[in-house]
């Protein structure tokens, strides 16, 4: 199992003093601190589970040049009508995607495209299921540009992710699926299409990054 290089130093910290407790547990012949060694284990396992980076669909075979994918596992929270106050400003549908602790957190590009404007703002932590946490936590936002069509995807973090891991900037062209960054421990993701697409999911279903259409630009020509 692949993991994000983001992930190794959550994994390696609490190893350490497992190995100090169940070493010294050994020695000394004290069941007891061999026993404490085992949540630090636990937890290092959890992080490795957080941290996973799983190939998906679009990392084998190229997605449609009219699909944009889902970013990030989780559950859909909006589906076409923008929230009130969310939107850039312009006509635009909404796809919001909310990620558990126990989703993939490692985020894709939903869209094909040159990187046309990239921003990043600081902010509150309010829960990311929250229609205020779109506007008022930390999140950074990107343009995506290709011919007439323009994509916007922000990555917003919530109670418990405190950290935005942007791998991409203004200038650099970006495949549909790929890897861009990710964000540490509970968030959501808001994904702005024209009026024009077609949303292909609905509000309350699990999606996979990479792999699920969640909008359809009309075909060209």
């Amino acid at each position: 199992m692949r993991i994000d290089p983001a992930g190794w130093p959550f994994l390696a910290g609490p190893l350490a003093p497992a190995a100090v407790l169940a070493t010294t547990g050994r020695a000394t012949g004290r069941r007891g601190l061999r026993l404490a060694a085992w949540p630090f284990v636990a937890l290092s396992a959890y992080m490795a589970l957080f941290f996973r980076d799983p190939d998906r669909r679009c990392d084998a075979v190229p997605p449609d040049a009219d699909d944009v994918l889902s970013p990030a596992d989780g559950v859909v929270m909006v589906a076409g009508e923008p929230q009130e106050g969310v939107a850039p400003e312009g006509e635009w549908q909404q796809v919001s995607v909310f990620l558990s602790v126990v989703d993939v957190h490692v985020n894709r590009s939903p869209f094909h495209g040159e990187v046309v404007e990239s921003s990043y703002r600081p902010g509150s932590f309010l829960a990311a299921y929250r229609k205020e946490s779109a506007h008022r936590n930390e999140r950074s936002e990107l343009w995506l540009r290709e011919g007439d069509r323009t994509v916007v995807f922000r990555q917003i973090v919530g109670v418990l992710a405190r950290r935005i891991v942007t791998r991409t900037g203004v200038g650099r062209r970006l495949a549909t699926g790929e890897r861009m960054g990710l964000m540490k421990f509970g968030s959501r993701m808001d994904v702005f299409v024209p009026p024009e697409c077609e949303i292909t999911v609905r509000t309350g279903q699990r999606v996979r990054g990479g792999e699920t259409v969640i909008a359809r630009f009309p075909a060209a020509g």
